[in-house]
């Protein structure tokens, strides 16, 4: 029997024997991804023949009404993207500082969550400012970025392909356009590139000016865009933001203005704010928790997070929505995806201190499920012991999900300080 002709070469065991046959190199090879099957866009990327496609656009809703664009790359894109991801994360992971935790392997929102509470109940914290970059992803200076990657990678090739990535512009309704700054988010690379950036515009600077300029402590976390920053005087803390608009002014970005904000916030701020006849001390958004000055049962201070209530709400109009989808399919079969909705809300908001809230949540999704239910018919009325019975079934109770922060971090730092 003939073999087909593209077979030729690539059974089992024959590549093997090539490579070591002292034929050919390593590099030079074609090895086959999955079994007999070749991607042919390998031999255009090893011979420099490459060309980026332009990403297709698309937009997601924003919670404040507004939308979200979002690129989608092409499949041979995203193949050449996730290699260059693997490659240059392994480069960049040894310089990253330790309060950078968006979108690095083996670190979560948990962790930037725990890593403040921490530093917010151990160090002098009186003063917090709360960040927020405008439309980061959208204004990002292209020539700034390919110089901040030439300052650690060597390799040209590394770097023409980044280049093409950004000057391949985006495509919507059929038309290409060119885009001249930042980079669209739904690559592979976007996280890597936004981290590269911030790491030499904010967070080597932000180290260096804590170590130089400021004389009492600081504690820094950053995700992504989104940094939050703890001061122990006013006038360091005014200083910083000030000295940090004129820093990001000159590398093409801007704070928000509606959600940078400097407060008061600290063990002792609600004291300090009685005295002075104020009230409560502020409160500040970050990872989908509002942070708010507490005390425990013995009277200690404590950073109490809960569920942000525009998301549950968000939240819950969602389902309410897809119950209305689901009006006549079966209970179980809407039990389990309600199930499957609990328990990923779970898992994140399942911090301590929160069992109140996620109760609230699961009583409200409950609700909504025997209203969509009593709907089914004109004499579809669904009584509550049926209902309590359905939701004890399907329905899982809340739980903690997660530690203290402070028995976590202590495992995973192993005495290292937690915001450095």
């Amino acid at each position: 029997m003939v073999r087909p002709r593209w077979r030729r070469g690539w059974r089992e065991g024959a590549w093997p024997r090539r490579i070591f046959s002292g034929k050919t190199s390593l590099s030079d090879a074609e090895p086959p991804l999955t079994g007999h099957v070749r991607w042919r866009g390998y031999g255009r990327l090893h011979r420099g023949a490459y060309h980026a496609k332009p990403v297709r656009r698309a937009w997601i809703p924003k919670a404040d009404g507004r939308q979200r664009p979002i690129g989608i790359p092409t499949l041979e894109d995203k193949i050449v993207q996730r290699a260059m991801v693997k490659v240059l994360s392994a480069v960049y992971e040894t310089d990253f500082l330790g309060f950078s935790y968006g979108f690095r392997p083996g670190r979560s929102p948990h962790d930037a969550l725990d890593a403040l509470s921490v530093g917010l109940d151990r160090r002098k914290v009186n003063w917090v400012l709360d960040a927020d970059l405008r439309g980061f992803f959208d204004t990002r200076s292209h020539e700034w970025l390919v110089t901040f990657v030439e300052h650690r990678i060597a390799d040209r090739r590394v770097v023409r392909h980044i280049k093409k990535w950004l000057n391949a512009g985006v495509l919507e309704d059929g038309k290409r356009i060119r885009v001249k700054e930042g980079t669209p988010q739904g690559g592979s690379v976007s996280p890597l590139l936004a981290n590269i950036y911030l790491h030499y515009v904010f967070d080597l600077w932000a180290d260096q000016w804590r170590r130089r300029q400021a004389t009492g402590d600081v504690v820094i976390v950053r995700y992504a865009d989104d940094f939050v920053v703890g001061f122990e005087h006013r006038h360091e803390a005014e200083r910083f933001l000030a000295d940090l608009r004129e820093r990001f002014g000159r590398f093409n970005l801007d704070l928000h203005p509606q959600k940078t904000r400097l407060i008061e916030f600290g063990r002792f701020a609600a004291e300090r704010r009685s005295a002075r006849g104020q009230g409560k001390p502020p409160t500040f958004q970050f990872l989908g928790f509002l942070h708010s000055c507490s005390r425990d049962g013995r009277g200690r201070f404590i950073v109490l997070r809960l569920p942000i209530r525009q998301r549950v709400r968000r939240k819950l109009r969602a389902v309410k929505d897809e119950l209305r989808r689901r009006l006549h399919e079966p209970v179980a079969e809407v039990g389990r995806w309600l199930r499957a909705v609990l328990l990923g809300h779970y898992r994140y908001y399942g911090v301590p201190r929160t069992v109140p809230a996620l109760a609230g949540f699961r009583r409200k999704v409950v609700w909504l499920w025997r209203r969509a239910l009593c709907r089914r018919s004109q004499k579809g009325h669904v009584p509550w012991e049926r209902m309590d019975r359905w939701a004890d079934q399907w329905l899982p109770r809340p739980r903690v999900y997660h530690p203290y922060p402070d028995q976590r971090l202590r495992v995973r730092i192993q005495g290292k300080s937690p915001v450095r």
